[in-house]
């Protein structure tokens, strides 16, 4: 019934106040059972045919796709198969219950059954009213108090006992239910493997200590003899879980559905594991009634029924500490009941948290700078085989028409077509599709085509940015093709990444990823209050290139990049340079990207702090300084900080001014446009780019000279003792620092005059300066010096011998023996260096390998303790329980995505400073005419009423500070 129930409807609604589990019972198991007298046979078949009372009884259940089950009549489909079970020759313990039997049995007497300490006892009392509602609590508290007493405590009579033999008939058992316990001496009780021990220490000088194995069937007989009432005291329920039911004597046999057996080439069927177990429970079980009824020697039905024991056992759980695995014929361990269910690959985390599901497709992804961000494009031939299913209605139903008509071997088309009735039309099969005629309310399950709404993901899914919602672009060739900005959220590259899509089967789907998840919707992340993608790549070195002060482009040029831009309205704006010929610059143009009337004052990534105060605090001699003004940039170079994922950059700014939909366009705009301004000016790397002149390379040469001399006189100081050790550390540590800091200062050396040799068009550099690619290290080391090599964050330790390879000699504390590469990339390695630098480079994918299963763990079980936090209707965070983690979501109610950074300008400066700045000092005429009009100062000096309404903006300025 969906929704709540109707007025007049005769059903009793009650909402489930708890849910009970017990120990299910053997006369239970026998009623649920429908294989009467138990299943005797260990073969499944007999003659071809399922044989009753065998392992796979017809009455459990279908075996075949034609088949019908003997006890319910349904066929493969309805039938959920059927309980049978096994009477076993003898009890057995269960060995999920193995250590609640032995707290049980430390609890009462081994004799008589009864609780070791008087149930009018107070503090039995005490244990009842505290564990209310928490029975496991009960049985440990009821344990605590009765592990110390090892006699069982009886009435005035029970002196005389102490000497009587520890046998005792039935009738003694009968006569001694009047009075309290029996007075006798209680074993300790002891476990090893799947057995336990009694074990009694000296009582007196006569008695020996002794020690007896304890079978299941004689702790069976001490449970059944516990009452009721003491039942409840150790923390079980009588109606659900009596202490003898611990103890198996029926044995459930699960349903064929849950081992279903394997048809194997020709007729031979291959057993589940679970049947080839209970195939060898019901032999030893019946090689056990066999010895019985023949009245073998104790030692041999003893010896069955370790057997019996150990087959149960290892059914339940196959990987019991000190026992033995139970094996195939192959020798593959048996997978137990507890490996179904348990761990990654198990029941519950991989067949129910987390499964397999149709309507998804995956395959490698590659690069399309010409999709927007929230397209994906769609192999042809994953969308010929994926369908979506839609109803027809007079609307639609001439298109699905002809989809139908097309049927599934042309694209577009259509797979099925369900009837309204709920039948279902394969048109793969269907010899003529175009006679089929659609009808209002049927569906059609169509091709996925352009336009279709999907979930996209790549793995690890570490945040919900890692899914979103594209609109799909059929595309010939056979990967899918994703825009380059959208590869950071996803941590994506193209180095053979594969990534899965899903396409949702409903409008309301459709319509929740569009309005939830969708990615222009997902370009701010709450976590940090910043954009998550930004420009990458070619596009970012192409921006900061294209907004310089020296780029001028004519006409045709203009014209043809305007002819990218979406949103152009076909208006060409006033040219820069109009003599000798009209020009235009890069930033005009990109003035026509940038979205509406934003203001934006960023910093260029070589921006001097210097400039920031002085003489130059509103020009920018080096163009660093950016200013955005209502939608025209005025001034500056764009380039990682005004472009990239940082709080308040040019994206950030456009998506909170202009919204996600606005922001979405931009993204396409900028690259479309500036990728093909990119391919008229080009961009490449050259050897000549890892060249710098030879006065830099005598430089670095001499610099490095003085390195090892410097590393060789500190190397003198310690063998003659004149080094002074720094405080807190050791000589050799002292050594180790300073030799690392010379070293350290010679690389840094060479690198900057390197960097400083290279000339403003040189490639390596402008990647860095885009921030696009690569870092001022790198260039050092493709032309300067590669610099030391560390292992463990120290020099190249020595191996043998005192040196670290053998073309070195013993104890050479020098920088070439100790991993200090001189050479650059471009030169070119040494044998020993490029050895060296593996060793480095090694041990940092060691490095990378551990911390991801590491922090992968540590995420998993941050989530599995927070999946239930949510906000809840009232603005509360609540969690499953309904604990309240905050009273407001954040502390302050905000959405994350919304909140930015605001600098006001009244709140910091002293107040000495806050009255220069925005205090009118109508008496200063000087300082007034530079900031106003003649007239204006004319008016602010004589009219009384403008200088109170200055003076009362100050006031509550002042007031708000």
């Amino acid at each position: 019934m969906h929704g709540p129930p109707s007025g007049d409807s005769a059903c009793p609604l009650r909402t489930i106040k708890r849910v009970q589990f017990g120990i299910i019972s053997p006369d239970e198991l026998k009623r649920m059972s429908v294989t009467e007298g138990g299943i005797k046979y260990p073969e499944t078949t007999e003659g071809g045919r399922p044989k009753l009372g065998g392992l796979m009884d017809p009455r459990q259940g279908v075996i075949e796709r034609t088949g019908r089950c003997q006890t319910c009549a349904g066929n493969m489909t309805e039938c959920p198969g059927h309980f049978g079970h096994i009477e076993l020759a003898k009890p057995v313990f269960h060995v999920g219950f193995i250590s609640k039997i032995m707290k049980i049995l430390r609890c009462v007497c081994f004799f008589c059954s009864k609780l070791l300490v008087d149930a009018n006892n107070p503090k039995i009392k005490e244990i009842l009213v505290k564990s209310k509602g928490q029975p496991r609590k009960r049985l440990t508290h009821v344990y605590e108090l009765c592990k110390g007493k090892n006699i069982c405590e009886g009435g005035e009579e029970m002196d005389n006992k102490f000497g009587m033999e520890q046998q005792e008939t039935e009738e003694d058992i009968t006569k001694e239910k009047g009075h309290g316990g029996c007075g006798r001496y209680q074993p300790r009780i002891r476990r090893s493997g799947l057995e336990l021990y009694a074990e009694w220490k000296h009582v007196n000088e006569d008695s020996q200590e002794k020690k007896i194995l304890l079978s299941p069937e004689r702790v069976h007989e001490i449970f059944k003899r516990i009452s009721d009432e003491e039942d409840i005291i150790l923390g079980m329920d009588p109606k659900f879980a009596r202490p003898e039911w611990m103890i198996v004597t029926v044995l459930p046999v699960p349903p064929l559905a849950v081992r279903p057996a394997v048809v194997m080439q020709g007729s031979a069927r291959n057993q589940d594991d679970l049947t080839h177990k209970l195939a060898d429970i019901v032999k030893i079980n019946n090689q056990l009634k066999r010895n019985e009824q023949s009245g073998a020697a104790a030692h041999v039905i003893a010896e069955d029924v370790k057997l019996l024991q150990f087959h149960v056992a290892t059914m339940v759980d196959n990987e019991l500490p000190g026992l033995p695995r139970a094996m195939q014929k192959s020798g593959r361990p048996l997978k137990s009941l507890k490996q179904r269910l348990k761990g990654k690959e198990g029941r519950v985390r991989g067949n129910l948290m987390g499964k397999r599901v149709d309507f998804s497709a995956r395959t490698v992804i590659t690069p399309d700078p010409n999709l927007q961000i929230d397209q994906v494009g769609v192999p042809r031939s994953i969308a010929a085989n994926m369908t979506f299913p839609e109803i027809v209605t007079p609307f639609n139903i001439d298109r699905l028409q002809e989809l139908v008509r097309r049927g599934n071997s042309q694209y577009p088309g259509a797979k099925y077509i369900i009837r309204d009735n709920g039948d279902r039309i394969d048109l793969r099969f269907h010899p003529k599709p175009s006679d089929l005629h659609l009808q209002i309310g049927y569906k059609v399950e169509r091709h996925m085509c352009d336009g279709d709404i999907v979930i996209f993901n790549r793995q690890p899914t570490l945040h919900k940015m890692s899914m979103m919602g594209h609109r799909v672009r059929i595309l010939p060739w056979s990967t899918f093709r994703l825009n380059l900005s959208v590869t950071t959220p996803y941590n994506a590259d193209f180095d053979g990444d594969e990534m899965n899509l899903h396409l949702p089967q409903s409008l309301e789907t459709r319509a929740e990823i569009q309005e939830l998840a969708m990615v222009p919707r997902m370009i701010v992340t709450p976590q940090s209050n910043r954009p998550v993608m930004g420009i990458v790549q070619d596009t970012l070195t192409a921006v900061r290139k294209f907004t310089k002060r020296d780029v001028f482009l004519e006409r045709g040029e203009v014209m043809n990049l305007l002819m990218f831009l979406s949103t152009w309205d076909g208006k060409m704006p006033q040219p820069a340079i109009l003599k000798p010929r009209p020009l235009w610059t890069g930033k005009q143009v990109f003035s026509l990207i940038i979205p509406g009337h934003i203001n934006v004052i960023r910093t260029h990534s070589t921006h001097p702090d210097d400039e920031d105060s002085g003489p130059y605090k509103h020009i920018s001699p080096g163009d660093t300084k950016v200013i955005v003004e209502n939608g025209e940039l005025i001034m500056g170079i764009l380039c990682k900080k005004s472009l990239g994922t940082s709080a308040g950059s040019l994206v950030h700014i456009s998506y909170l001014e202009m919204g996600h939909d606005i922001t979405r366009l931009f993204y396409s705009n900028i690259q479309t446009v500036v990728n093909n301004w990119l391919l008229i000016e080009g961009h490449s790397i050259g050897i000549g780019d890892s060249i710098a002149d030879a006065k830099t390379y005598l430089d670095i040469q001499n610099t490095i000279k003085k390195a090892k001399q410097d590393v060789i006189e500190v190397i003198e100081k310690a063998h003659n003792n004149e080094l002074e050790p720094t405080p807190g550390n050791t000589l050799r540590q002292t050594f180790e620092n300073q030799v690392n800091r010379i070293l350290n200062d010679a690389r840094d050396k060479t690198g900057s005059s390197a960097q400083k040799s290279l000339s403003e068009y040189n490639n390596f550099k402008s990647m860095v300066v885009a921030g696009s690619k690569g870092s001022k290290i790198n260039i050092s080391q493709v032309i300067a010096v590669v610099g030391q090599q560390n292992v463990e964050g120290k020099r190249i330790p020595f191996g043998f011998k005192h040196r670290t390879l053998p073309h070195f000699i013993k104890d050479d504390y020098g920088p070439e023996s100790r991993g200090f590469v001189e050479n650059s990339y471009l030169a070119g390695l040494t044998p020993t260096e490029f050895f060296f630098h593996a060793m480095g480079g090694r041990e940092g994918l060691i490095d990378t390998a551990v911390k991801t299963a590491e922090t992968g763990y540590i995420q998993r079980r941050l989530i599995k303790s927070m999946e239930s936090v949510m906000v809840k209707y009232d603005a509360t965070v609540r969690n499953s329980i309904n604990q309240v983690v905050q009273l407001r979501y954040g502390e302050d109610g905000l959405a994350g995505e919304n909140v930015e950074f605001q600098n006001l300008a009244t709140l910091k400066p002293s107040h000495k400073a806050f009255e220069k700045k925005f205090k009118f000092d109508c008496t200063n005429e000087r300082a007034l005419r530079r900031i106003l009009q003649e007239d204006v100062v004319k008016d602010v000096q004589t009219n009384a009423h403008v200088q109170s309404v200055l003076e009362r903006e100050v006031e509550k300025m002042k007031e708000d500070r």
